[in-house]
């Protein structure tokens, strides 16, 4: 089968896009004809050995897959024939899917209902999953409550928004005033603020909307002052970090502890089985049930993979990159 994977860590020069024998699954694993995956940010660190992980070489690259079961081993052969996907591929020692069939451990598989697309569920999976866990796993979200999210018109911020709304939260969201009514849109009328983080009187505005009442905060831009969110929180709120400026900003740890606000630090690639399996059905949830969608801004097939990993280490990736492995 033909395949993009690895034969050392290192730079986008690593990657391969060649022949590769098909897999065969063991007990409790099947194998998934992949149709659809994407590209995330955690591949780049994957490749390039900065987050470290278990790689068996050679290793084929990809997180998320949407597919069909052709294969079976002892123990997981009812879901032959079933449209699955998983979201944890490429990892701990765990084959990529880029690649037409991957071996998925059954416990990593979830059920795709028939109305929802497979490029996008495949694009969807990863930031809505990031959002699902940021909210409700490390942030605790109570309906009623109020939340910040921090990089709003972003494809992990939007479902933040999205989810925090249908949830019944009141949110504010710092996004840039074209993306403005886009963001506002993922919620009831009314129940979505924005607030543009390029105008010079943002920190104002948000002290004015939020002071002392913010609940749950989620930053996805890194861009939050943590001396401003020490203005904001209210009692007992929690902050989920999930990104940071190049340059470790100074705490204010005395404001903070003396509110009982938490701090909480958060990547999917530490999330177990379980949260993973929650955070797949969250996904499908929030696509059923919500107007949000990942922004797919390019759809590639596998002999793109290298040029894919340059322009993600430039930074030239902007939206969700689909990987269309099947017809």
């Amino acid at each position: 089968m033909r395949a993009a994977f690895l034969r050392a860590l290192g730079g986008p020069e690593q990657i391969e896009v060649s022949e590769l024998p098909v897999p065969r699954p063991r007990p409790g694993q099947v194998l998934l004809a992949v149709r659809a995956s994407s590209l995330d940010p955690v591949d780049a660190l994957v490749r390039s050995g900065a987050f470290p992980t278990q790689t068996p070489f050679p290793f084929v690259l990809g997180r998320d897959a949407v597919g069909t079961v052709i294969d079976a081993g002892a123990g997981a052969e009812d879901l032959l024939g079933r449209r699955m996907a998983t979201s944890s591929l490429g990892h701990d020692g765990r084959q990529g899917a880029w690649a037409p069939a991957a071996v998925v451990p059954r416990e990593r598989l979830y059920p795709v209902p028939a109305e929802v697309e497979d490029a996008v569920l495949a694009a969807a999976l990863h930031p809505a999953s990031t959002a699902h866990l940021a909210l409700h796993r490390h942030g605790h979200l109570v309906a009623g409550e109020t939340v910040l999210v921090g990089g709003g018109a972003g494809n992990v911020g939007s479902a933040l928004v999205a989810e925090a709304a249908r949830c019944g939260a009141r949110v504010v969201a710092t996004a840039r005033r074209r993306d403005a009514a886009r963001v506002r849109a993922l919620g009831a009328a009314g129940t979505v603020t924005t607030v543009d983080h390029t105008d010079p009187g943002a920190a104002d505005q948000l002290r004015e909307l939020l002071g002392g009442r913010a609940d749950l905060v989620v930053d996805t831009s890194g861009r939050l002052d943590p001396e401003l969110l020490a203005d904001l929180m209210a009692v007992r709120g929690r902050i989920v970090v999930i990104a940071a400026p190049p340059n470790p900003p100074r705490i204010p740890l005395a404001r903070l502890y003396t509110r009982d606000v938490s701090l909480h630090g958060f990547v999917i690639s530490r999330a177990t089985v379980e949260e993973l399996a929650d955070a797949a059905r969250g996904t499908v949830r929030l696509l059923q049930e919500t107007p949000w969608r990942p922004r797919i801004t390019d759809t590639v097939g596998l002999d793109a993979a290298r040029s894919l990993h340059e322009r993600l280490d430039a930074g030239g990736i902007e939206g969700r990159v689909v990987m269309r492995i099947r017809a």
